[in-house]
């Protein structure tokens, strides 16, 4: 029998032990160890005991949903989650009595004929017999969620939402109203940057609304989670969801998809207002659509003045995120407008890249999205910008032209 002893502690530094490795053995810890191990625990324990108001402050579940859609799939992720907590913590359990029980130090053997009794036997079928049963708990509830999110419905309004890179546009159907909604501007949006957009999505209470969701270059996905449930925007294609929504306020929310360079800067806002004031939101709306189209449709003939002062406001609402506040663009995805042959050579080839997009670039059609008078504005802004000074005014008859 050897002994070990500290050379300046005189504690003892090891074990005792038998000679014989057939012999059972008992390990006897080092006191500066358990020691060591208190205070660490304690430590432990004070920092997390101290840090409570903190961890109160974290909100690491889903956002508090307002439609009874998002109810439905939140109450789903509640159950899955506290299910997950106690299979977790009965795991847990079983593992850490097993491990203390039948540790080797108590020169425990493992049981080489478990299989044979009953115990063994019956827990092939018991373990099966618990997973399915917690499977089942919850597949009632999941059916029924799933069977709300493909009930559509009538609807009282019906937005189209189509995805682009990187905006959303919005078109109220029964309306005949289109909004195009991008990121606002970091020095505009302040705190809310990467949050914040220029034109939120307008809806009503408590009423039915239809989502029909589609894209025009990549796949994008359409998610305010307190308000609707996630679904691809796929070129070509029409998928639908909705949504009531049951308080006002303003709602947040992502491209879910991962859509490109620009994915990060595709931001949505949902302004839930009252029945009243949605229709008074509409009326503006449409009055001022309609004074569009009749200045759009007028004789007026603009000056280069007139032109540019509108094209710029059309510009940094809607191109300036590309190419730049001053026209430098960003280079290779976003060729300069600053001296470009396009802003600076024919005008023909000008307005069909606006008005018709380009092909394998991030080059969007604009054509669809913009009135004849926003695309004859900006291109008049792009070619006397800057230092550009072509001269050049295009007038919205010369847009009507074009498109056909």
């Amino acid at each position: 029998m050897s002994y070990h002893f500290g050379a300046l502690s005189g504690s003892v530094s090891h074990s005792i032990q038998e000679p014989h490795p057939n012999s059972k053995s008992k390990v006897i810890h080092n006191t500066s160890y358990r020691k060591n191990l208190f205070v660490r625990s304690a430590a432990i324990t004070t920092f997390a005991l101290g840090s409570l108001p903190a961890w109160a402050e974290m909100k690491l579940n889903l956002v508090e949903p307002v439609s009874p859609l998002t109810k439905s799939v939140y109450d789903l992720h509640m159950i899955t989650s506290w299910l997950a907590f106690w299979i977790m913590v009965v795991v847990i359990g079983l593992v850490g009595y097993a491990m203390i029980k039948f540790r080797k130090s108590k020169n425990y053997q493992a049981d080489q004929t478990f299989h044979e009794n009953s115990f063994g036997r019956w827990s092939w079928l018991l373990v099966p017999v618990i997973v399915l049963g917690i499977d089942l708990s919850i597949a009632g509830k999941a059916n029924n969620t799933f069977d709300q999110v493909e009930d559509i419905g009538t609807a009282d309004v019906t937005v189209k939402v189509t995805g682009s890179q990187w905006k959303w546009t919005y078109d109220y159907i029964e309306d005949d109203i289109r909004l195009i909604s991008s990121i606002k501007k970091k020095e505009d949006a302040g705190d809310e940057y990467l949050r914040s957009v220029d034109e939120p999505l307008v809806l009503p209470v408590n009423q039915r609304i239809r989502f029909l969701h589609t894209a025009t270059d990549v796949l994008h996905a359409w998610w305010v989670p307190a308000i609707a449930v996630k679904k691809d925007s796929i070129p070509g294609y029409i998928n639908e969801t909705w949504t009531v929504i049951e308080r006002e306020g303003l709602y947040t929310g992502q491209c879910a998809e991962n859509c490109g360079t620009g994915h990060a800067y595709m931001p949505i806002q949902v302004a839930a207002v009252s029945a009243d004031a949605y229709q008074s939101w509409m009326a503006e709306k449409k009055s001022k659509k309609q004074a569009e189209i009749a200045l759009a449709s007028s004789d007026k003939i603009w000056t280069v003045e007139e032109m540019s002062a509108k094209g710029e406001e059309v510009y940094n609402t809607f191109c300036s995120a590309c190419h730049q506040p001053g026209g430098e663009g960003l280079a290779p995805v976003f060729p300069a407008l600053k001296g470009s042959p396009i802003a600076t050579g024919d005008i023909a080839a000008h307005l069909n890249i606006v008005i018709n997009g380009k092909q394998g670039t991030a080059m969007s059609a604009w054509g669809a999205q913009l009135s004849d008078l926003q695309i004859a504005a900006v291109v008049t802004y792009e070619r006397n910008a800057f230092g550009n000074n072509v001269g050049d005014v295009v007038q919205p008859s010369d847009i009507k032209a074009a498109r056909k």
